[in-house]
């Protein structure tokens, strides 16, 4: 019996001891985390410019030439960065979407859109402070839940804060140096805040919907990008730095109104959408590489489907169920039919007409050919193999999980 008692005292102890032994460990120590998105950063254009500071993450890293997710659209792609998971989980198809209590199409901005969490609300669960800083304050409205600094040129507040005390009003969002301002904006609060654990920076497109990779205007751009990724290894030379864009940009030659071209072939639709379409007009006047079409009825499917593919520069037309096996998206959340444009065609509302040649300075993207992009993982000790990376948006993926 005392023998009896001695080996459950003893089997006590070392329980009681491993419990001790677990509490006592430190809590997990996280790398500091820097992550870019470079907005419409496609291959040609890191291959057009000089950039000495991302050459340098290229040898010294990981580097990879990875697919972004379709439609080549912001939305799409940052949240699926944000969220480490694909449309058909987080729910976020475009920068905009019908709504299906209303029937009406509505931006993309509220945060509840997103079904799961992003790395904002995972680090704050794992008690790291976040900061985001974002040339679209759509991205700030949208994804910006759980971070501790929010900022964009356009937020209520940006022109009156410590930022433009530093740096002077935030620049007009159609120019080179709203995303200059977000890089000195982030610097700056890293070198203020040496507890921020992660920051989120993310550029914007209006560069490369203006000026083709060759360009002088482009390279002189991503020469300032460059620089201040630079300044960035300089501010915090114990931080990952983790780098991918959501797109490329194409010259685009043509474009349809579908709405238009199926009504004048006698194939009426309930609407089609571009899901590319945003507020920022002067950047793609709301015309992509893709398009949902809702029909009126459903066994106008296979009529509608006919009519869309005799059009000029239409490459595919899946049917919801083809373009969630295709592309990973929510089929809740998009058209009956998805249009898939060649290299050259884009699809969008038209005032007067059911189709457009397009000026020969006109750049967009949505489609397959924009969608595949640089990928960059530096000094970050916990990273996956490079391997591991084959989506862009699975970028930070592994982070706080």
């Amino acid at each position: 019996m005392r023998k009896t008692s001695f080996y459950i005292y003893l089997c006590q102890a070392l329980i009681l001891s491993c419990c001790l032994a677990v509490q006592a460990q430190p809590a997990k120590k996280h790398q500091k985390t820097i992550i870019i998105m470079i907005d419409g950063f496609g291959e040609d254009y890191y291959r057009a410019t000089e950039m000495p500071n991302l050459n340098k993450m290229e040898k010294e890293g990981i580097y990879k030439v990875v697919p972004s997710l379709m439609p080549a659209v912001t939305n799409v792609n940052n949240i699926a960065i944000a969220t480490g998971d694909s449309p058909e989980k987080n729910g976020i198809t475009g920068n905009v979407y019908l709504n299906p209590e209303t029937e009406k199409e509505e931006y993309i901005e509220d945060p509840n859109l997103i079904l799961t969490p992003t790395i904002f609300e995972r680090a704050k669960k794992a008690g790291i402070k976040s900061a985001l800083f974002s040339c679209k304050k759509k991205t700030v409205d949208l994804m910006g839940q759980g971070a501790d600094i929010r900022l964009c040129p356009e937020c209520n507040g940006a022109d009156s804060s410590e930022w433009s005390d530093q740096f002077g009003s935030p620049p007009n969002i159609y120019s080179k140096e709203a995303s200059y301002w977000i890089f000195k904006s982030a610097i700056y609060a890293i070198q203020k805040n040496p507890d921020l654990g992660l920051i989120y920076i993310h550029t914007t497109d209006y560069p490369m919907h203006t000026w083709p990779p060759q360009s002088k205007d482009s390279k002189d751009f991503l020469h300032h990008i460059d620089k201040y990724i630079g300044e960035l290894r300089k501010v915090a030379p114990e931080a990952a730095i983790l780098i991918t864009a959501d797109h490329g940009l194409n010259h685009k030659e043509f474009c349809w109104d579908l709405d238009k071209a199926c009504m004048n072939r006698n194939t009426p639709i309930k609407i089609a959408i571009s899901p590319e379409k945003d507020r920022y007009f002067k950047h793609h006047r709301g015309m992509g590489g893709a398009a949902y079409v809702y029909l009126k009825n459903k066994e106008d499917l296979e009529k509608v489907k006919k009519t869309l593919l005799s059009l000029k520069g239409i490459e595919n037309v899946l049917t919801r169920g083809d373009a969630v096996k295709a592309y990973g998206l929510m089929a809740e959340r998009i058209g009956d039919l998805m249009v898939v444009g060649d290299k050259v065609t884009v699809f969008g509302a038209l005032e007067n007409h059911e189709s457009e040649i397009l000026d020969e300075n006109y750049r967009s993207h949505g489609s397959p050919y924009e969608a595949n992009v640089p990928l960059f993982v530096y000094n970050a000790s916990n990273a996956p193999t490079a391997e591991y990376f084959k989506y862009n948006y699975l970028l930070a993926a592994w982070m706080y999980r």
